[in-house]
């Protein structure tokens, strides 16, 4: 994750923990209002309520988000140690192989040949 993808990854956590104070704020609005002496007025509880809901089904939506960004990061992407380890293998394979022929041949050269 670039240092700019992770700073504005950063910034949306920030903006949700600010909307999440918000929404703390509406839920205790609506407390102070259910406990008035008078009783609570009903279109005020109602469109805080709505509010509230809006408001932490948006902060769900965000933070699932951000979980997904952060579980699509690949730290090793763009690593080439995977194709470093095969070619070194394959490396060691041919030397192996290119002794089997040496090998082969000075045999091959101990028998006299029948032309």
């Amino acid at each position: 994750m670039d240092p700019q993808t992770q700073n504005t990854s950063l910034q949306r956590l920030q903006n949700v923990e600010n909307r999440v104070v918000k929404v703390l704020e509406l839920a205790g609005g609506v407390m102070e209002e259910l406990a008035r002496p008078s009783g609570p007025k009903k279109e005020f509880v109602n469109s805080h309520c709505r509010e509230f809901m809006q408001s932490m089904k948006d902060i769900q939506v965000t933070l699932r988000e951000e979980i997904k960004s952060a579980c699509e990061y690949r730290p090793f992407e763009k690593c080439d140690y995977n194709a470093r380890i095969a070619n070194e293998i394959c490396f060691q394979k041919l030397e192996y192989v290119l002794t089997q022929l040496d090998d082969l041949k000075q045999t091959a050269d101990q028998y006299p040949s029948s032309d």
